[in-house]
């Protein structure tokens, strides 16, 4: 399927399924469908189409197969202003380009002109960067030693890999999720900075990550997705995530980054899988296949809480200098 279609039949689903839904105001496109170049190309079957709902209360769906395509429906409540959509790092870079997929107040066609007119203004970049900035922090400094331990690795890997969305945002690419490390490692060695990348990696721990052992993670974390993936954990927010039709997302999907040579950058992804493997067994009342996560976090230094916090506290010290490489991308 090409990704032009893959599109219409997510604004089909919308118009047929998602407009019915309570509290409905109308959908948009996001992610990595959205921003290819080339929307006649090829979709690949480790991608899915992302679609966020405008719904009072938020319900979102998860993913789902419909009429061929993985589709993830997720919901916010409302978008707020168009100052707050331009300062939204994830917002603005739906609304920049021609997202909507249904609008009943007519609204978010307005908000989508006005944003994509002033999108690469330097002033709503940097307001752009400084809201990834804040989200590190946020993360980081979030880090709870009373929470469980897939919620500590959690708020320290994600407040450490959101340290590529603020280059990212400040290049004018797609802050993706899965692939945030090889999407900044394209963008990096445009700009002569592969040495930038490194500390990236090294943040992370897995600079110097052989690909047999990243294999070898990935081989413990196919065990688990399989033995978790028909748990129902209807309670837990990424339930869906953990499916059978997620698999090739979160399993293909980091084999295929490990065959092109970028296994370092595939270990992001595969810890927030086996995180999220390990939550969703703990809210369908299973345990077991720690031992996995455990190597894993052994690999990258952050076994214990003190571990993990002195790794943060190294992303913190080491934010001025992504702000200032930051600022040489855009």
């Amino acid at each position: 399927m090409r990704i032009e279609q893959a599109r219409q039949v997510a604004r089909r689903w919308v118009r047929e399924h998602g407009a019915g839904l309570p509290g409905f105001g109308g959908a948009f496109l996001t992610g990595s469908v959205l921003w290819a170049e080339d929307p006649g190309a090829e979709l690949a079957p480790t991608t899915d189409v992302d679609v966020v709902l405008i719904q009072d209360p938020p319900e979102g769906i998860g993913k789902f197969r419909y009429e061929g395509v993985l589709i993830e429906v997720s919901a916010i409540a409302e978008l707020g202003s168009t100052h707050d959509v331009l300062s939204d790092y994830h917002l603005a870079g739906a609304f920049h380009l021609p997202c909507v997929l249904a609008d009943p107040a007519g609204r978010l066609g307005e908000l989508q002109r006005v944003v994509a007119r002033d999108f690469a203004e330097r002033p709503w970049i940097l307001a752009r960067c400084t809201d990834a900035m804040d989200r590190v922090r946020g993360w980081i400094i979030g880090m709870d030693e009373s929470a469980p331990l897939t919620e500590q690795v959690t708020s320290w890997l994600f407040g450490t890999g959101v340290t590529t969305h603020v280059l990212l945002v400040a290049g004018l690419r797609n802050p993706t999720v899965r692939r945030r490390y090889a999407a900044v490692r394209e963008l990096l060695a445009a700009h002569g900075r592969l040495d930038f990348h490194e500390s990236l990696l090294d943040l992370l721990g897995c600079a110097e990550l052989a690909p047999v052992r990243v294999e070898r993670h990935l081989a413990a974390l196919e065990k688990v997705f399989d033995a978790t993936s028909d748990l129902r954990a209807p309670s837990y927010r990424f339930d869906s995530d953990i499916t059978p039709v997620a698999r090739p997302l979160a399993i293909d999907g980091s084999r295929e980054l490990i065959g092109r040579g970028l296994h370092r950058e595939a270990v992001f992804w595969l810890v927030a899988t086996y995180a999220r493997c390990l939550a969703k067994r703990a809210a369908a009342g299973a345990s077991g296949y720690e031992d996995g996560f455990l190597e894993l976090l052994a690999d990258l230094g952050v076994v214990s809480f003190a571990d993990r916090r002195r790794r943060g506290d190294r992303v913190l010290a080491a934010l001025p200098g992504v702000w200032q490489t930051a600022m040489a991308l855009c």
